[in-house]
């Protein structure tokens, strides 16, 4: 199965479940709103939207997740590699030599 895409904001909301899990989505909205000033509609949304693309379980109000963190980690650096780097890992190595000399990592 591939891993479906996460929005930034949606990998916000997912580091708080890798973290917590398992974790009520009540708990999960306040956490949101604390966190990131969101509404509860929101975090709500945010959860249907990954429990549909399969990111998510909802059971009950009890939120787990269903794609792991390196798993969505890998998938938004395969999809940079693609669209940024010509699905070329040289090119993508070349762009991080270039920032390490300009930075002094």
């Amino acid at each position: 199965m591939d891993t479906p895409n996460i929005s930034d904001a949606e990998f916000k909301l997912c580091l708080i479940v890798w973290e917590k899990e398992p974790i009520s989505s009540s708990t999960l909205v306040t956490m949101c709103a604390n966190s990131f000033g969101w509404a509860r509609t929101t975090t709500y949304t945010f959860i249907r939207r990954l429990v549909d693309r399969g990111v998510l379980k909802n059971d009950k109000g009890t939120v787990t997740s269903l794609v792991s963190k390196e798993a969505a980690q890998d998938a938004a650096l395969s999809e940079i590699i693609e669209t940024r780097f010509d699905s070329s890992i040289q090119e993508l190595l070349s762009a991080l030599y270039r920032l390490n000399s300009e930075i002094k990592l």
